[in-house]
């Protein structure tokens, strides 16, 4: 069952009380049904947040307000049948209390997770200015007591059994670290090494020359799980897919970010209000599908968080993903009778 808001929910920004908002959700048809009883068990599809107003018609059953739809809408996001985690990207910005994650816990069922991104305070190297000009040297780059404090503890508390992976996305961390990257693997190493033990820790880069052997070792030996980025700065699903083949079995973890041939305002320019899909990219689709096949024959669970800038409108990138992911269990079935 969904735990239910109560009537006020304290906003721990302003340190007063906001009425709570009932957002319904839209009409569920019956092809939206039926694609969530085929999709195979173990696997979790989700948007990389949920506050956008086009969803009407798909997730909203009328327009809401971007703020009503991040506080209050993802109640009506949990009774999708095909989503069963969604990427809290606001804690990406600033860290995020324990009251803000809990809220967003009230709302969701107990088997339901959130994927959560470390602040960027943690992931980039050197602070930023005015217009986002790169500043100086950051203090907290990879600061394993400023990750416990300020995300890791407040996001197990206030998510609880809803929290699922923790994901440390690091920018393009510019020639200084890229050009001899076995130094920033070894501090990398050393960070997740100094982390508690228990969550998922997950790492995602920009910077294809990171991840080398080493990189992946570093990862298995911390426990960690390398994320797949779907992102023009990175390759193809599956040559990343070929480089982590010796990284061992593990839970998979997949976030479908941009489309090639797009930067982030680019595609928030055609794609907007993200209602539809724009551009379509099915050889990406098919690729994390086939990704996710090989990960449930190994005995693990999927997590794939797509973005309205993969396609057009992240909701429906995911029914077709999960036509596709349903496509290729029939054709293993197949092959194996």
């Amino acid at each position: 069952m969904t735990r239910q808001l109560s009537l006020f929910e304290g906003d721990s920004r302003a340190g007063t009380p906001h009425r709570a908002v009932e957002i319904a959700a839209a009409p569920i048809t019956q092809e939206i049904r039926d694609l969530g009883r085929q999709l195979p068990p173990g696997v979790r599809l989700g948007t990389s947040s949920w506050h956008f107003p086009g969803w009407k018609g798909i997730l909203w059953a009328q327009s809401e307000a971007p703020g009503d739809l991040s506080r209050y809408g993802l109640a009506a996001y949990a009774q999708h049948p095909l989503f069963a985690t969604v990427g809290i990207d606001r804690s990406f910005q600033a860290p995020l209390a324990v009251q803000q994650y809990a809220l967003y816990a009230r709302q969701v069922p107990e088997d339901f997770r959130f994927v959560v991104r470390a602040p960027n305070a943690l992931t980039s190297p050197w602070l930023h200015g005015e217009g986002g000009v790169r500043g100086k040297a950051n203090a907290q780059f990879l600061d394993a007591d400023y990750a416990v404090s300020q995300f890791i503890e407040p996001a197990l508390e206030g998510l609880g059994a809803n929290a699922g992976p923790l994901l440390f996305q690091f920018p393009p961390l510019g020639r200084a670290l890229t050009r001899a990257p076995e130094r920033f693997v070894a501090q990398l190493q050393e960070f997740l090494a100094r982390l508690p033990q228990g969550p998922l820790y997950a790492v995602e880069v920009r910077d294809d020359r990171i991840i080398t052997r080493r990189f992946f070792s570093s990862l298995k030996e911390s426990g960690a799980r390398y994320c797949v980025s779907v992102h023009p700065r990175m390759p193809p699903v599956a040559a990343q897919a070929a480089a982590m083949s010796g990284f061992g079995p593990g839970p998979l973890l997949v976030r479908w970010n941009l489309q090639a041939g797009y930067n982030y305002e680019e595609a928030k320019t055609r794609f907007t209000p993200f209602d539809r899909l724009v551009d379509e990219d099915s050889a990406t689709r098919e690729s994390i599908a086939q990704l996710c096949m090989a990960t449930l024959a190994a005995g693990h669970e999927c997590t794939v968080i797509a973005n309205n800038k993969a396609e057009g409108s992240a909701p429906l990138t995911l029914v077709k993903l999960a036509q596709a992911i349903i496509a290729a269990a029939r054709r293993r079935q197949l092959a194996a009778e």
